[in-house]
Order: structure tokens, then C-alpha cells, then sequence
């Protein structure tokens, strides 16, 4: 994991934190929503960070950490709660909202992923506000964006735009 890590400019214990919150480390775990594996890549997604087996633990660590980069690319190497809340609802849901969305699973995420950041890294007791949740302008050249649809029965599907 140190070297995916590594490769992608991320803190491993970034990654760690993620598949803790995620899976609790079960390379077999599939989400009511259809996340699947280790960092619960949403099948659309594996596919856009080059995963071809999201059960198979290196490929989906890897989709997972290049998912992170984009994203830490795309709001800011120190917006961790849009880079968070982007990886937990989607890229859209924070465009729709101009920031975090006002989901409580993605709010309760952040909070989990921030314990076992703390947890991981230790606790740093007089750390600075994160800044304000802004959201960064869509670039063309960027590929699609995963929006997460809400149906009125409660079912919850996600589509590239």
C-alpha cells in the first residue's frame, strides 16, 4: 500500500483511513449501492481509474488512490472535506451543492475517515480549520463525471455525464 501511495503523491495513511471507512478491509465487500471491493469503487468508476477486478485488492487500492489524486487535483491538495465528500457521493452531488453535500452519509463519512486519519497519523489538537468547501469549475478535458440519482422509491443509481 506504502508504494500505490507513494506513486500517487498520497499519505498512506489517507488510503488506510479510506478502506477502513469503506470496507473495514473486506476485498469482497459490496455496498447496497453497488461499491464494490476494498476503497468501494462504484463499477463506473473502477472502470474510469483502469480497474478491470474490483475484487482484486492491489487493482482496487490502485483505482482508488488514482480517484483520490483526481480529486485532489480537481478541489485542492488541502480540501479534504470536498475531496472526501466527493469520493463518498460523487463528483455531482458537490457541483450541485457548491460544496459538501447535505447528505448525512457523506457528512457521517467525513467525520469517520477524519477519527481514523487522526487515529493513524495521531492527533494534532490545535490544527487549523479545514477552509470552506468550495467548488472547483468543470475542466472539458476531464473525464465524465459520476452523478448519483436519487429515484422516488428510495433506489439509488449513478450515471456518467
Amino acid at each position: 500500500m506504502e508504494r500505490i501511495a507513494a506513486r500517487h503523491g498520497l499519505r498512506p495513511e489517507l488510503l488506510h483511513s479510506v478502506i477502513k471507512v469503506e470496507s473495514n478491509y473486506d476485498p469482497y465487500a459490496v455496498s447496497p449501492k453497488g461499491a464494490q471491493g476494498l476503497m468501494q469503487l462504484i463499477p463506473d468508476t473502477a472502470r474510469r481509474f483502469g480497474v478491470g477486478d474490483a475484487f482484486n485488492p492491489l487493482e482496487n487500492i490502485e483505482g482508488g488512490a488514482r480517484y483520490l489524486r483526481y480529486l485532489l487535483n480537481l478541489y485542492g491538495e488541502n480540501n479534504w472535506p470536498l475531496v472526501l465528500a466527493a469520493y463518498n457521493a460523487g463528483e455531482a452531488a458537490v457541483a450541485k451543492y457548491g460544496g459538501v453535500p447535505p447528505y448525512r452519509e457523506t457528512q457521517n463519512y467525513l467525520v469517520l475517515v477524519k477519527k481514523q486519519l487522526d487515529k493513524a497519523i495521531g492527533f494534532r489538537p490545535a490544527a487549523p480549520p479545514a477552509p470552506s468547501p468550495q467548488a472547483a469549475p468543470r475542466n472539458s478535458d476531464e473525464p465524465a463525471h459520476i452523478q448519483e440519482i436519487v429515484e422516488t422509491d428510495g433506489k439509488v443509481r449513478y450515471v456518467s455525464r
